[in-house]
């Protein structure tokens, strides 16, 4: 049986010989800054406390706890969808591919998607890929030589909206938008939009290897360029055509953005996990 006591009749003892006084760092600092002659007087002494720096993330790149909810980013899950799709490609239609990135999609309602782009000789491909399942979910293909205009430059909302975003982001046209009809304008679901907008994955700088898929203006270097190309070489009646690229505010047409609100600050739109929900 433990056994607990008393010990408060013990006294503390000095183990120090006579003659082996050793003034403490307050005697010390008490006789330091007095002044001769003047009787000495208890003193506060105030001490700063020591900060350290915290080494334990040496790299660049910050918010590692964060980078871990988000499936993207854990070991082999971007890999595995990059040689999905290298697979796709090589099966449907054998194209020369030019990169791959992993960017964030902002559709016409202002909700963020996340999103893997491909672009090949021909096409564009925008890919939904599902980082929990390790599958690709949905494949949009719109050909190079229908995309006639490229706008780069910041974000702007109807003087009204409520929902409104900082930043900057890229807008690829295609299609007409004279056919852009008043249903699939205003609504959330509508994949008839003819142009998709575009800004940079929040994991970007959580390592080298996101800080290159992520970037915006590296995905656009390659883009420009295969674009052009696709125009050379095209035969259809989108030929002569040209591709502008504008340099001017994006605007997103959204007032209310109830539903954008509550999905982006819940990154609803991201493969992630939310926290530890169970019964």
């Amino acid at each position: 049986m433990s056994m607990i006591r008393s010990f408060e009749g013990f006294q503390p003892v000095s183990l120090k010989q006579e003659g082996d006084y050793q003034p403490s760092e307050t005697d010390q600092l008490s006789t330091e800054e007095g002044d001769p002659g003047m009787d000495p007087e208890p003193r506060q002494i105030s001490r700063q406390p020591s900060v350290t720096e915290s080494t334990l993330y040496p790299n660049p790149y910050h918010r590692p706890f964060v980078s871990r909810k988000y499936f993207a980013t854990r070991p082999g899950a971007i890999e595995t969808a990059i040689e999905d799709l290298k697979g796709h490609i090589a099966k449907t239609s054998g194209e020369t591919i030019q990169g791959f990135w992993l960017l964030t999609e902002i559709d016409h309602w202002n909700n963020e998607k996340e999103r893997i782009l491909l672009v090949t000789d021909k096409t564009l491909l925008i890919c939904k890929y599902d980082f929990i399942m390790l599958s690709c979910v949905q494949l949009q293909r719109i050909p190079l030589s229908s995309v006639y205009r490229i706008c780069l430059g910041e974000f702007v909302f109807p003087g009204m909206s409520l929902d409104k975003r900082q930043g900057e982001g890229l807008r690829i046209y295609w299609g007409s938008l004279e056919e852009h009809s008043l249903f699939s304008r205003w609504n959330p679901w509508s994949t008839e939009v003819p142009y998709a907008t575009f800004t940079e994955h929040p994991m970007k700088y959580t390592s080298e290897k996101f800080l290159e898929i992520c970037k915006l203006s590296g995905f656009t270097s390659k883009l420009v360029p295969a674009i052009q190309n696709a125009h050379k070489n095209s035969t259809g009646s989108g030929r002569g055509r040209g591709l502008m690229v504008l340099t001017e505010p994006i605007l997103i047409e959204t007032y209310m953005g109830l539903m954008s609100f509550i999905g982006n600050r819940n990154k609803l739109g991201y493969s992630l996990a939310h926290g530890s929900i169970g019964f």
